[in-house]
């Protein structure tokens, strides 16, 4: 519906910034959120870490309030409304106003919340600085690897050029090189973006770009063993295939950046670039993390490319764990490999929205605007594995 269809209210509500929101969450307030979106958009995403939360469709209001469905609402603190893009969610808050509960609604709506991005420094044991990036709404993690006034940018976001951009002028770091670690079927890549406004290096992995990669810009590749300099610091290339053929992790001082192949709760899953390799490409993942991941030392700090709802951060904040705490925490790795084919290839989520186009995005076959490309990746990440790891 437009604005101008919904029935008036006397009361206009506030706005919150889904920064403050993002803000309120983190300080463990007791944050109470109403999301008006049809069922079946709820269900599939929403903001769920750090609040209470309750789904009553927007047009359970229109006549009026729903007073069965809203028997879970509270009357002894704020009620955060949200909607897609904060148009019903204007509506249903005035409703509730006008009723007598306090409530606000949250500006631009899940689009909005969409926006939220955070940086933090990572405590590493080496000498290069490491600063990761997040989306709480997705669980993407991004990083800057920075050393002696030059710096490199792992699997950046499209959406958030203009933060790297920023935050390496006022660091004194000049971006030579913008890497993935994979193809990525979640979220429009930043790589090519982030070349155009800075004139960094594009960098993708060699066996990345034997899926079809296709970019009118120049970019070069990386094959296990080959080495980037970043100052005073080197990134060594190190394909870990299994979540994708190419996917290659990346390693500076202590740091290992593992992509999707490894997350701090999780192992990646294996259908995402063919459904019908699935069990081969488990096979490849078990290969690949006992022998290649897994023979590093446990202190080597993971950093992966996402986060899930079990992800616990650690003291500075930062979504990364020490290799051994990994293996303690995931049982998947103490799975033989009969054992853990079974588990990364059962009950796995739902493939991520719109995954084909994102995909096709990231190969150079498509070429969407920037409000199509960002419309194109709203919704979860879900390229972690079944069980523990979809949790």
């Amino acid at each position: 519906m437009k604005p101008d269809d919904f029935p008036a209210t006397d009361a206009s509500p506030d706005s919150v910034a889904p920064s403050e929101l993002k803000s309120r969450i983190d300080a463990g307030e007791d944050v109470f959120v109403l999301d008006v979106r049809a069922a079946s958009n709820y269900e599939e995403w929403h903001i769920d870490s750090g609040v209470e939360s309750l789904n009553v469709p927007y047009f359970e209001f229109l006549d009026g309030l729903p007073e069965d469905s809203l028997a879970a609402l509270p009357d002894d603190r704020t009620v955060t409304v949200v909607c897609a893009k904060g148009t019903s969610s204007e509506f249903v808050a005035g409703r509730l106003l006008d009723a007598g509960y306090d409530a606000e609604q949250l500006a631009d709506g899940m689009r909005g919340w969409a926006r939220v991005y955070e940086s933090r420094e990572v405590e590493t044991g080496g000498d290069a600085t490491v600063v990761q990036y997040r989306r709480p709404s997705s669980g993407c993690l991004a990083y800057l690897v920075a050393s002696n006034g030059e710096g490199a940018v792992v699997d950046p976001l499209r959406a958030f050029t203009d933060a790297y951009v920023e935050d390496a002028r006022e660091r004194g770091v000049s971006i030579e090189y913008a890497v993935d670690t994979h193809v990525h079927a979640d979220h429009v890549s930043g790589v090519r973006g982030l070349t155009a406004a800075t004139g960094a290096t594009t960098v993708l992995p060699e066996a990345a770009v034997a899926r079809g990669v296709d970019y009118e810009a120049p970019f070069e590749t990386v094959a296990d063993g080959d080495e980037l300099t970043v100052g005073d610091a080197t990134i060594e290339a190190v394909h870990t295939p299994g979540h994708t053929t190419g996917m290659t992790a990346y390693r500076v001082d202590d740091v290992l950046f593992t992509g999707d192949g490894l997350f701090t709760e999780s192992v990646a899953r294996p259908d995402l670039e063919d459904p019908e390799a699935a069990r081969g490409a488990a096979e490849t993942l078990y290969d690949t993390l006992h022998e290649r991941v897994l023979a590093h030392d446990d202190e080597t700090l993971v950093a992966p490319a996402h986060y899930g709802d079990g992800a616990v951060r650690r003291e500075d904040d930062t979504y990364t764990a020490r290799l051994g705490e990994i293996v303690d925490r995931v049982d998947a790795l103490s799975l033989d490999r009969e054992a853990f084919v079974e588990f990364v290839t059962t009950d796995m989520p739902p493939r991520p929205a719109n995954h084909e186009d994102i995909v096709a995005t990231n190969l150079g076959e498509r070429a969407p605007g920037d409000d199509e490309a960002f419309t194109l990746e709203l919704g979860p990440n879900n390229c972690a594995a079944s069980g523990e790891a979809a949790e």
